[in-house]
């Protein structure tokens, strides 16, 4: 099995951690969040290396040094979606479980849509599908939960914010991260904050419907109820939108960081939902 430490989707060059058994049959597809990088999943891949499979994990648009296009049009789902596809085509595993936490849940739950032959089963972890979310949004008590995206609109302050990577830390802990990977994820992201943040900025310029499909493929829904940014009613929508099995799973005690705060509970039901 040939292994990428890159690939390239047109003339952008992505970072990749291909890790596990040479001889895995099966591949996991890990997508990281804001404000995150592949280094979030080291734990989660590492269980699931131990269980025979393969990890995929990039640093996405925006956070790949050869991969930061200028202007918020350039990071629309649309672009983040095929990314990814790009990522799967690249590795020859011809199709993949996909797995995001964040803005990468959002992605993976769009790929399963949108490019079903490259996906195996989806698990979005801490957001729902997008239309469960938006629903949220508009008809329930997510909206005061999800301020800071109208925040992050704004020009230049927030680059204020986010490029302080002292302030950014001590934010993040704020937010349940722990010491350690706070200081981990603002080192990374301080530098060149504005990629990262024009995800949220390219969010008025979706294509009209494309985050509405529903996803045909098996999915997992893994919430934790100390969240502070997704409420319970955004991920109980969720079976809406898969017009296939689907399960929420609630980890008690847990904050939004699920993938550093309980990797191996996270890992194992992933293990489950993918050998299930």
């Amino acid at each position: 099995m040939t292994r990428l430490t890159a690939f390239t989707h047109g003339s952008l060059r992505f970072e990749v951690v291909d890790a596990g058994p040479a001889d895995a049959d099966e591949t996991v597809l890990l997508l990281h969040g804001f404000p995150q990088t592949s280094a979030s999943w080291g734990p989660v891949a590492a269980h699931l290396h131990a269980a025979g499979l393969r990890t995929l994990a990039p640093d996405q648009r925006g956070y790949s040094p050869g991969a930061r296009p200028a202007g918020r049009r350039a990071y629309r789902i649309e672009h983040l979606v095929d990314d990814a596809a790009a990522l799967v085509e690249s590795s020859g595993a011809g199709s993949v479980h996909v797995v995001g936490h964040d803005w990468g849940a959002v992605v993976a739950w769009a790929l399963a849509a949108h490019r079903p032959e490259l996906v195996r089963t989806v698990t979005g972890v801490s957001v729902p599908h997008p239309a469960a979310f938006l629903r949220a949004m508009y008809a329930g008590p997510q909206l005061p939960h999800s301020w800071y995206m109208g925040a992050f609109q704004l020009p230049r302050l927030p680059e204020l914010l986010v490029g302080d990577e002292r302030r950014f830390a001590a934010i993040l802990r704020r937010t349940g991260a722990g010491r350690e990977q706070a200081a981990r994820d603002a080192a990374a992201v301080s530098p060149y904050p504005t990629g990262p943040l024009n995800w949220y900025r390219a969010l008025p310029f979706a294509a009209p419907g494309y985050t509405r499909r529903p996803v045909q493929r098996p999915a997992l829904q893994v919430w934790s109820d100390g969240d502070g940014f997704i409420t319970r009613a955004a991920v109980e929508n969720n079976d809406r939108f898969v017009l296939a099995p689907h399960r929420l799973a609630v980890l008690s005690g847990v904050s939004h960081w699920i993938p550093d705060e309980a990797p191996d509970e996270l890992a194992d039901l992933v293990l489950e939902h993918v050998r299930g």
